[in-house]
């Protein structure tokens, strides 16, 4: 998930300066592409995701807010300041605990709700098929990286 938010974060960047469209509409291309890849790949009945999206819509929007609020700032000052005094260290690992506990207990309650709208075997292939998009729009980002280097 880390490397998706970076990934997008690059890729909104390069697209958006060189293509001239905003980093919304990039955004929501990449949702967009998110949400059909998740649904062909789980297989999801028109029942089931009517369920399994806002669920799963939820959990982002909460992940996404610890990750590029919280966990973000705390980030920075680690790495603006690499000699802090000891006492500092300690405050700022405390948060990021508290922070990455937070972002675990998002995880187990999507599991959680999941379990009411989809079978679990679809739960537990959800794991991967992120993984697989995010692998995914990496490549694309690699590729589109290339293809600018050699013009």
């Amino acid at each position: 998930m880390k490397n998706l938010l970076l990934t997008l974060l690059l890729f909104t960047s390069f697209l958006a300066s060189s293509q001239g469209g905003s980093r919304q509409d990039l955004r929501e291309r990449i949702k967009a592409e998110k949400i059909a890849f998740i649904t062909d790949k789980l297989e999801l009945t028109e029942n089931e995701a009517k369920g399994f999206w806002p669920i799963y819509n939820k959990f982002e929007t909460t992940n996404n807010n610890y990750r590029s609020n919280e966990l973000r700032s705390i980030k920075r000052k680690m790495r603006d300041n690499p000699n802090m005094p000891d006492d500092e260290a300690n405050n700022l690992l405390s948060q990021l605990v508290v922070i990455e506990n937070k972002i675990h207990e998002a995880r187990v309650t999507l599991v959680n709700d999941l379990k009411r709208v989809i079978p679990s075997k679809k739960i537990i292939r959800l794991k991967y098929v992120e993984d697989d998009f995010n692998r995914n729009i990496l490549q694309r980002l690699r590729d589109f990286r290339e293809k600018r280097n050699k013009k």
